[in-house]
């Protein structure tokens, strides 16, 4: 990675209320909010074009992101539930499945698709402008690129991942990366392959080469974590279940839980010291033709200046962020799409298209909050039972983004003391809970999978009542009231298999008896 280039020499400053950094999906979908609100903002992005992260990554080319083109609904907010590639934009009248109907589609297709989002929505992007310098002052930042300054009361980065992750294994500069590695197949015909890593790069790896190599074990410390048992789509997805078959019908191909401990280069081969985790501190060295490294990728923070150095998650690949995206430790500094997901890592969508897409919205809703007066959009309900019943069963069964967001955004209802309550959507629940922290009276309303301790996903007992919808493991709606920061009450409204949440019996009958019984309750 090379330092950071020194600013330029002209004086020329640039004004903006925003700059954003990065064009990919984030970039693109801001830049889309910021400019439909009349905003002045300006995006740079370092390539010529959009999507540069897409133009090489996956390696062989297929995303993991679904493309459902059909759908047993017309509604355009209910389909988005299972389109997982398209940038929010209205009217929709560019949707990704015009560029693919494959349900698995190609990284190419989402390259032509972000390049015309770009030029259809005319976004004020500057290609070939790299931001070599970021420096925080006292009313904002310097954006440093090659012929200009452009000063910004906010920056809002969504560069996406800059440089790989790195593991510390001594030895391993003799590891070939996932951004380098050999891509043909017939490449390890014969070979014994360790790639180091068991994610979905790693996996995807191994489903490439399954048919050529001799001898394929994927490793790391940790066990795997599938994506039908974690519901987080980040971990390893259900069509590289040829490789866990080809491990446990004994083919030689394995998954293994140990701690590469040395990569030594022996003659033409690498000599592999690991320990394994679940076996006592049993050792052993392993031999390989070619070692692969598939751990991932981290933020490249060589642009930020000792003035602008964002605070990282323990592990150092992400930044640590507030409620609002904000840097824990830079005001005025946000982060965008999969740089911000430390607020729910592992557990909703925001790595991902589908789910940032719906973080933006409200991250602009947020923004011009504060930077533009602008007051957070909000709706006045009438404070009465069948009323309120009747919204939020209509929010639950509607919204893509709580759909999509579960256990992350939620809805807020805030009881005034005038006799109505204020409704505001899809806001993150502890943003919620921070910005009404003093007031004693509100609820949430979002969607939230089950208990964790069902086992077997594909075997679960369940129990089809009213009262026992808490036991519910799959997706359902959940009403929380909270005075201050104290959960009060919660509602669980049963599980449903299309997801239609209106039953009377199961759905109207209970939520509106919690209402009667809650805002007549005292504080």
């Amino acid at each position: 990675m090379t330092a950071p280039t020194p600013g330029p020499t002209s004086h020329t400053t640039e004004h903006h209320q925003y700059v954003i950094i990065g064009a990919g999906p984030a970039g693109l979908q801001l830049s889309y909010y910021l400019q439909q609100a009349g905003c002045d903002y300006v995006t740079l992005e370092r390539a010529p074009a959009p999507a540069a992260f897409f133009r090489r990554f996956p390696r062989h080319r297929r995303l993991i992101s679904l493309n459902k083109v059909h759908t047993t609904s017309t509604d355009p907010e209910i389909r988005l539930r299972w389109d997982w590639n398209s940038l929010l934009h209205e009217p929709a009248d560019l949707p990704f499945a015009k560029y693919s109907s494959e349900y698995f589609p190609h990284a190419d297709d989402m390259v032509r698709y972000l390049t015309d989002f770009q030029r259809y929505h005319q976004l004020a992007v500057r290609f070939d402008t790299p931001a070599h310098r970021i420096e925080r002052l006292d009313d904002g930042f310097l954006v440093h690129t090659p012929d200009r300054v452009l000063h910004c009361r906010c920056l809002i980065v969504a560069t996406g991942w800059g440089r790989p992750h790195i593991p510390d294994i001594r030895g391993i500069q003799h590891a070939t990366g996932y951004e380098d590695m050999h891509t043909d197949p017939a490449h390890y015909a014969g070979q014994r392959v360790l790639i180091l890593g068991k994610g979905n790069s790693a996996f995807e790896t191994a489903s490439a080469i399954l048919g050529h190599a001799a001898m394929i074990h994927l490793a790391s410390p940790r066990p795997l974590r599938l994506a039908w048992n974690t519901k987080h789509p980040g971990d390893v997805r259900g069509h590289h279940g040829a490789v866990l078959d080809s491990y446990q019908f004994k083919t030689l191909h394995s998954v293994l839980d140990c701690v590469i401990d040395e990569i030594r280069p022996l003659d033409n081969r690498y000599q592999v010291h690991l320990t394994y985790t679940h076996a006592d501190g049993e050792t052993a060295v392993m031999e390989y033709d070619t070692v692969l490294r598939c751990t991932g990728f981290t933020m490249d923070t060589t642009p930020f200046d000792p003035t602008s150095q964002p605070a990282m998650v323990p592990s150092g690949r992400m930044p640590a962020t507030t409620a609002d995206w904000q840097s824990t430790n830079i005001d005025g500094l946000y982060f965008a799409g999969t740089l911000a997901q430390d607020r729910d890592f592992k557990k909703a969508s925001s790595a991902f298209i589908d789910g940032f897409r719906y973080n933006l919205r409200t991250l602009t809703a947020l923004l011009r909050e504060r930077y533009d007066g602008v007051p957070l959009p909000h709706t006045l309900v009438d404070r009465d039972p069948d009323t309120l019943t009747t919204l939020v069963l209509d929010r639950v069964n509607w919204s893509s983004a709580l759909w999509t967001q579960f256990e992350f955004l939620c809805d807020a209802l805030v009881v005034e003391p005038h006799g109505q309550l204020r409704h505001y959507i899809d806001l993150p629940e502890d943003h919620i809970r921070t910005r009404l922290r003093h007031h004693p009276h509100y609820y949430t309303v979002g969607l939230r999978w089950g208990r964790d301790d069902h086992g077997d996903v594909f075997a679960i007992q369940r129990h089809p009542q009213p009262d026992r919808a808490a036991e519910s493991a799959f997706i359902h709606p959940v009403i929380r009231r909270y005075h201050r920061d104290t959960l009060v009450d919660e509602l669980h409204l049963l599980e449903d298999l299309l997801a239609e949440w209106r039953r009377p019996d199961r759905h109207v009958t209970p939520l509106r008896d919690f209402f009667t019984r809650e805002l007549h309750r005292d504080h």
